[in-house]
């Protein structure tokens, strides 16, 4: 098969499609035609060593893939031959077939196509953790919410799902086409980031209270700005850092306000840590893929696709993604089956 290989730590942009080996199938394990897969910061990061977790050399990156069940091993029961599945490897994405953990594959609805169904495991299972879960932003209804970055995979789920919650939705974005973007998926007030500051626009909103809750995968400059406009007894959860800058969080800020900074390390749910607790979770993450799809098939949550590539053009895929050209996910799409679906 071909892929995407990663023989030593290196930028992404030294990568090249080989032919690779067709991973082994283990027990419990499922062998997946891949029709989409998707690229994001975090897949740079991951082949310059410089995530927090580290795949053994030589591999293929990629983390989110969507296809269509091949093989199927002994000790997993809840698929078939002929599944159309989504599921999070630990690896191995970036090529055109996938082996994925039984317990990381979801059945996807017929109504949604390979490429958007990437969106689901990642973007908005990360979304819903942290605004449903109660230890997290645990999000309530006539509370208002900041998202940061709301154009984006994991800043436009959230803020369609803050929608379902029934909560007010405050999004930033750096132009006007990102912000249009974010109030066609729900968002009551939009404000650019790049061209003012936002903490004087949510202050206004909000009567001189702040945001209940913050969402922010930008991180940096961004965070520091929101802490000066979050209400007491707020919330707020640092998602990535995609501007380039981890944030120190201020104590005497947190004391004064009353302020709960809360993390979600989404990797630790499925497998992604030393203490492998994949299957401890299975069932939290399976009613969240079944709450998520419900909400799909109502039309509550759309999910974007800017740009598809084949697997050839993954460099460019890339380069989307870090040019922050791309509105909501990237995709690699495989076959002429993918591209026709893709939307």
């Amino acid at each position: 098969m071909h892929g995407v290989l990663v023989k030593e730590w290196t930028e992404f942009e030294n990568l090249t499609l080989e032919e690779c080996p067709s991973p082994a199938l283990k027990s419990g394990e499922l062998r997946i035609k891949t029709q989409a897969a998707g690229v994001s910061f975090a897949t740079s990061l991951v082949v310059s060593g410089r995530y927090q977790r580290k795949p053994p050399l030589p591999f293929v990156p990629g983390t989110e893939v969507s296809g269509i069940v091949t093989e199927v091993a002994d000790g997993a029961t809840r698929f078939k031959s002929g599944d159309r599945v989504c599921c999070v490897l630990d690896w191995g994405g970036l090529a055109e077939e996938a082996v994925a953990n039984e317990v990381n594959t979801f059945h996807i609805p017929d109504s949604l196509d390979f490429s958007r169904a990437i969106c689901f495991t990642n973007s908005y299972g990360t979304s819903y953790a942290a605004l449903v879960w109660p230890h997290l932003l645990r999000l309530q209804k006539g509370e208002t919410l900041l998202v940061h970055g709301a154009a984006g995979g994991v800043g436009m789920a959230a803020t369609e799902i803050a929608k379902i919650l029934g909560a007010k939705v405050i999004a930033t974005a750096g132009s006007a086409e990102k912000l249009a973007v974010a109030q066609e998926h729900g968002a009551d007030h939009v404000i650019n980031y790049r061209e003012e500051k936002f903490r004087e626009h949510v202050l206004d909103i909000t009567g001189g209270v702040g945001a209940n809750a913050i969402y922010d995968p930008v991180g940096g400059d961004v965070f520091a700005e929101s802490l000066r406009c979050i209400a007491p007894e707020g919330r707020i959860m640092p998602v990535g850092f995609a501007g380039g800058t981890i944030q120190q969080i201020p104590a005497n800020i947190l004391l004064v306000k009353n302020i709960t900074v809360c993390g979600l390390n989404m990797g630790y749910y499925v497998g992604w840590s030393p203490d492998d607790v994949r299957h401890k979770y299975a069932g939290r993450l399976r009613e969240m893929m079944a709450q998520l799809f419900e909400w799909f098939g109502e039309g509550h949550l759309k999910p974007i696709i800017s740009h598809t590539f084949v697997l050839s053009d993954f460099q460019k895929a890339m380069i989307t993604v870090l040019g922050r050209k791309s509105i909501g996910r990237v995709a690699l799409v495989m076959d002429e089956e993918a591209r026709q679906l893709s939307r």
